[in-house]
């Protein structure tokens, strides 16, 4: 009984490890542009102005963008062929652990009449939906947009790390039809 319990724990300590460091993405794009055409970017200012993030992260994430356009071999441009906008969104994500020691719920071993013996734990992430749109300079129309979700760092000192890995794995997804 006591190496289930040691199991159990250390089950969902793993979990909730490689939860936390997940990066989830997708793509999107529109499947009649020739995406070898585009050789250089800037930024959208009207569309990253309305992401709702302070500017201190919105220059971690415009960072980690510029660097990664930079490796796939674009150049940054005052006349571009594409223009990278930006848009976020973030949520709460509570966990509660109740860890009974004397049964669960109204089933086996369940008694009215005792209070306590058991503890719940409390765990509360931020989780961020970060959201990159590639625009054709000329037409104005949106041509390909990555989407990567993952828990967001707390510690000032890590969030540029967590940024720049999340925009990294978004930009596996690009250009379309290419895998890593």
């Amino acid at each position: 009984m006591k190496l289930f319990k040691i199991t159990a724990v250390l089950l969902l300590l793993a979990v909730g490890i490689t939860s936390c460091n997940t990066v989830r993405v997708a793509s999107d794009y529109d499947q009649n542009v020739d995406f070898k055409q585009y050789k250089s970017f800037a930024f959208f200012k009207p569309g990253i102005d309305k992401a709702d993030i302070s500017d201190l992260d919105k220059k971690r994430i415009l960072r980690a963008i510029e660097e990664e356009m930079m490796s796939k071999g674009f150049t940054k441009s005052e006349e571009p062929d594409l223009l990278v906008s930006i848009f976020t969104k973030t949520k709460e994500n509570i966990n509660i652990y109740q860890n009974n020691r004397f049964g669960y719920g109204y089933g086996w071993g369940w008694n009215p009449w005792f209070w306590g013996g058991g503890s719940n734990t409390v765990n509360t992430t931020s989780e961020g939906t970060l959201y990159i749109d590639l625009i054709d300079s000329e037409g104005k129309e949106l041509v390909w947009q990555g989407m990567g979700t993952a828990a967001l760092a707390k510690e000032v000192n890590k969030k540029q790390e967590r940024i720049n890995e999340i925009v990294e794995k978004i930009f596996e997804k690009y250009p379309p039809g290419q895998t890593k």
